[in-house]
């Protein structure tokens, strides 16, 4: 799955859990005897041993990939988009199995740094839903993680930027510097000498 960015946003993608027989899986056309009319399919055409083992592959395999976008699917909640879509192979038996799925999200972010932080949790949360995560499944999480980060980062700059003007509005209402205090005591010293009736002359 490919995530793209802009700035702190995220384009929505779609992450996919491909789950398909392996070449040693998928059984040439074989030769081996049929097996018996109580082994018969819903084609209600007897089946070799090997068709017979290759769709019950098949069906564990469609177990396998149902459980696994089920796990991503409820562990998205509301960033889910749609339900999990399958793609399917017919098997010999004429019955056709799920061998790979997808679960859409949103992968947008969010109105405020703290609401972007909350959708990165959740998909990251859903990307590791299953039993066995994928590769493609592990790096969904890892950006996930990346939009977080970026998003705190975000959050922490905000927050100095609302820090920065009280603290100044703290500074000017206590002059500390030396010419500060040296301001002070002229203008007390003038004070003075304008109480006991001293003159005073501004110079330019």
């Amino acid at each position: 799955m490919n995530i793209s960015s802009a700035g702190h946003s995220f384009v929505t993608q779609t992450y996919t859990k491909r789950a398909k027989l392996s070449d040693a899986e998928r059984p040439a056309a074989d030769k081996s005897p049929r097996v018996s009319a109580d082994k018969q399919e819903p084609t209600g055409v007897a089946l070799t041993a090997e068709q017979v083992k290759e769709v019950e592959q098949l069906k564990a395999r469609d177990r396998e990939v149902r459980a696994h976008e089920m796990a991503h699917l409820a562990a998205a909640g509301g960033l889910a988009m749609s339900g999990a879509t399958f793609t399917y192979q017919r098997g010999a038996d004429g019955v056709s199995y799920a061998v790979g799925g997808e679960v859409k999200i949103d992968t947008s972010s969010g109105s405020t740094p703290e609401d972007t932080i909350r959708k990165a949790q959740t998909i990251r949360a859903a990307a590791l839903a299953p039993a066995e995560p994928s590769g493609q499944d592990r790096a969904v999480a890892a950006q996930a993680s990346q939009m977080e980060a970026q998003a705190r980062a975000e959050q922490a700059s905000q927050d100095r930027d609302d820090e920065e003007p009280a603290n100044a509005a703290a500074e000017s209402s206590q002059p500390t510097s030396e010419s500060g205090q040296a301001a002070i005591q002229q203008y007390q010293s003038v004070a003075t000498e304008f109480n006991n009736g001293g003159q005073l002359q501004l110079e330019a």
